[in-house]
């Protein structure tokens, strides 16, 4: 560039630093705005009476797309972050005792599945060849490019089509294999991200494929400990990381020499040549640029949009140690599609439970005091929008609730209770701006995906783009990685043919 760019990225989540090292690294002035005391978003880290809670995610796969942003800033990722693998992947257990432990080892996964439904075995097989499939075309194809033109979904639309991206996950894997069971666990994974399984596109059948290609992992620390990688990897490169400095508002204003956005910040005003938001996109629309033109019509399409599913986190200490635990433990309720239901479009809290359990001391005893374990689990909840309950009143309740639900294999664990917090559908929408208290922003359904998808690049005000679950590829952590890769390809495309015209001129 002939001259040094102003970048501002809103937001530290892993989407907002990968933006922020990209940019930096191609040489525009990057300011990172965060509102908390420390970066992560999401990935925030609660400390209490020795005990470290990541809030989430703590499934860490695809360590190479994570790689590459080290190696951007001309580091080794292993010098900076040790990710130690997780084995099982999940452990997966249902009321009747029925358990399978979900695995990266093909003999292991195989001698499962003879074992409980031979006659599904071959099914399987042909099951991970097609997400193998959908992987190359859909993960290492389309995950870092961003759909900014309506032919660009035209041209990929063929080959969609022929993997049948119009089918859910469950109804795709229901055509391979017969155990209700072997279904629930082949996709379960789509509420990882946000997404009903009867209504997510069988595109995100790739996890199963892609979990056994790389791996799972947790990182030595936690999550907080990779994050602060990744952020000292930005500093490194000269990057400004402004903690508790959120930005309240933002004007643009048209120059000859493109839009300058000026930022309302804590810290007084600050203008940039581009902003990356990796912000709830509704509160980026409806809050910090209201007013703009362009805003308001965004702001409406949003509100027609359908948004993913809230979320109940409980946070808990013990006085004792679980170590037969999996590092991963789903826990599934009596009922599967129904609570699935009640729960995307449900307008009451469902009696029953279905619960992940994040066991990190099992894989990193450094997490809680010698001798005690540190934990959290999380149960699927309607949004606000669905379902607008009093939280304040129900949460102490509800996390009862759950606590018993997990006595059935942690066995005496509320006489064991040291310390436990919890982080509800209020507080994602009150802390995280996250709109109807989503957990995931927009859901991954079919037509909200790819194109559909609000686009890492804002059509309507010049020098917005996006970063993020928001946009595409979706959530989860290979999904805002690679957002941050598709959405800065944009910027760079964008500043060079400015550059080119501003020589031709």
């Amino acid at each position: 560039m002939s001259a040094v760019r102003r970048a501002a990225v809103i937001g530290s989540g892993f989407g907002g630093l990968a933006a922020a090292i990209r940019l930096q690294a191609l040489g525009f002035a990057t300011t990172v705005f965060e509102a908390r005391d420390r970066p992560g978003g999401r990935a925030y880290v609660y400390e209490e009476q020795g005990h470290v809670f990541d809030a989430g995610p703590t499934v860490i796969t695809a360590p190479d797309c994570l790689r590459e942003l080290f190696t951007l800033a001309g580091r080794r990722m292993e010098e900076e972050i040790e990710l130690l693998p997780v084995h099982p992947f999940y452990r997966l257990l249902w009321e009747d005792g029925d358990s399978l432990d979900y695995s990266g080892n093909v003999e292991d996964m195989e001698r499962q599945i003879q074992r409980r439904s031979p006659e599904d075995l071959a099914g399987y097989r042909t099951f991970f060849d097609y997400s193998r499939r959908v992987f190359e075309k859909g993960y290492e194809e389309l995950a870092g490019v961003p759909f900014l033109r309506f032919a660009e979904m035209v041209r990929v639309a063929p080959q969609l089509l022929a993997l049948r991206a119009d089918r859910s996950v469950y109804a795709t894997v229901a055509r391979f294999v017969r155990d209700e069971h072997l279904r629930q666990a082949l996709s379960f994974h789509t509420l990882l991200v946000g997404g009903n399984p009867f209504e997510t596109s069988a595109i995100y059948s790739l996890i199963h494929f892609l979990e056994r290609k790389w791996g799972v992992f947790f990182p030595r620390g936690g999550t907080g400990a990779l994050v602060q990688a990744l952020a000292r990897t930005f500093t490194s490169l000269g990057g400004d990381l402004r903690l508790e400095d959120p930005v309240r508002s933002i004007r643009v204003t048209p120059t000859p020499a493109g839009p300058i956005h000026r930022l309302a910040a804590r810290t007084g005003e600050h203008a940039f040549d581009l902003v990356v938001s990796n912000a709830d996109l509704h509160h980026t629309y409806a809050r910090l640029y209201e007013g703009v033109p362009g805003a308001e019509s965004m702001r409406r399409r949003l509100e027609r949009m359908q948004w993913s599913m809230s979320l109940f986190v409980l946070y808990f200490g013990t006085d004792i140690d679980y170590p037969e635990l999996a590092h991963h433990t789903i826990l599934f309720g009596s009922r599967y599609r129904e609570l699935l239901d009640d729960i995307f479009h449900g307008a009451e809290l469902p009696e029953d439970v279905s619960l992940y359990l994040h066991a990190p001391t099992v894989t990193d005893r450094s997490l809680a005091p010698p001798g005690r374990g540190t934990y959290y689990v999380l149960a699927p909840v309607p949004h606000l929008g669905n379902a607008p309950l009093d939280w304040s009143a129900i949460a102490e309740s509800y996390a009862d609730r759950i606590l018993r639900a997990l006595e059935s294999v942690m066995p005496g664990l509320r006489r064991h209770l040291t310390v436990r917090r919890w982080f509800t559908p209020h507080d994602f929408r009150s802390v995280l701006h996250a709109h109807l208290g989503s957990a995931f922003s927009v859901a991954p359904t079919l037509t909200q995906s790819a194109w559909f998808r609000p686009h890492n690049r804002d059509p309507d005000i010049p020098g917005l783009y996006l970063v993020g679950a928001g946009t595409h590829p979706g959530a989860g952590l290979p999904g805002v990685i690679n957002s941050a890769k598709a959405t800065v390809s944009a910027v760079a495309a964008d500043f060079q043919r400015a550059e080119a015209r501003r020589a031709a001129s």
